[in-house]
């Protein structure tokens, strides 16, 4: 196993590790079957081709990152973390 520096930095103002996929740990299963259809979905996407059902997989995995929340089972770094990342959402939109 490769030794990455990221994985054991910190950021110098929060503290928090650099390398946030700790928050992808433990995630309830229908979140991580909701991002692995993302993930397909995104990979149809990028590749140029047209996917006719990611609206589908995007809607879904923002309903369940949203009842993953609010029903405290992840938290809101861990939701905002999950729709940054597999959404591409940014903040404020």
């Amino acid at each position: 196993m490769a030794f990455d520096r990221n994985d054991h930095a910190y950021d110098e103002e929060t503290g928090l590790p650099i390398n946030r996929e700790y928050l992808e740990r433990g995630l309830p299963p229908y979140l991580q079957t909701s991002i692995k259809q993302m993930c397909a979905s995104w990979a149809i996407e990028d590749s140029g081709k047209k996917d006719y059902h990611w609206d589908i997989a995007w809607n879904e995995l923002n309903a369940d990152i949203n009842a993953a929340e609010s029903g405290l089972e992840i938290s809101s770094e861990q939701a905002w973390y999950l729709r940054e990342k597999y959404l591409r959402m940014k903040r404020g939109e």
